[in-house]
């Protein structure tokens, strides 16, 4: 008993009409070929009611912001979001690992995996917990605080960049309005 692809295959196969020997395979024109006329530039996209969902515009301007930031960070080999690790541990030296995990909105196989990279470029010391030694605890090394000290411009040029392009009070609105966010994790 054949399976049900090859028996569809073969119905594919049986539609399609033989060519005679020696006759070549035609291709399909293009649609440009067929109407006469060239191909013009594809009309832009609307949006629809997207355009309108505040919550669509924000996240349209975490994607332009993330790419700025991504630009500043490139020369040091930094993410974002390892550099959000390195300033979190620096503010709490010793934090225990899923405590940053949860501040950071990581999944915590996600964070071991940046802790590892940032272990491996000798920026990060993780040592198990003297209290609870199923956990880990992280400590910047003396590498870690260095390039965190570099980086920290680096940062501030990327905000630098979107008050540039928003302007100054509409940045310092956006701010104060997108501080009630900060804490909820």
């Amino acid at each position: 008993m054949q399976s049900g692809k090859a028996r569809a295959g073969k119905r594919v196969a049986a539609k399609q009409p033989r060519r005679a020997a020696g006759v070549p395979k035609l291709s399909r024109p293009a649609p440009h070929a067929v109407s006469g006329t060239k191909p013009s530039r594809a009309k832009p996209l609307a949006l629809g009611d997207l355009s309108q969902l505040l919550g669509y515009s924000l996240r349209r301007a975490q994607l332009w912001i993330f790419r700025e930031f991504s630009r500043q960070l490139a020369a040091f080999e930094i993410s974002p979001a390892q550099f959000s690790v390195l300033c979190v541990i620096d503010a709490n030296p010793g934090v225990n690992q899923l405590a940053v995990a949860q501040l950071l909105s990581i999944e915590r196989a996600g964070l071991g995996r940046l802790v590892d990279h940032l272990e491996g470029r000798g920026l990060v010391r993780r040592t198990a917990s003297a209290i609870n030694r199923r956990y880990y605890v992280l400590y910047l090394t003396e590498t870690g605080t260095a390039l965190l000290d570099r980086l920290k411009p680096a940062a501030a040029a990327s905000d630098e960049a979107l008050a540039a392009k928003i302007g100054s009070r509409a940045y310092k609105e956006l701010q104060r309005a997108l501080s009630i966010f900060v804490g909820d994790a």
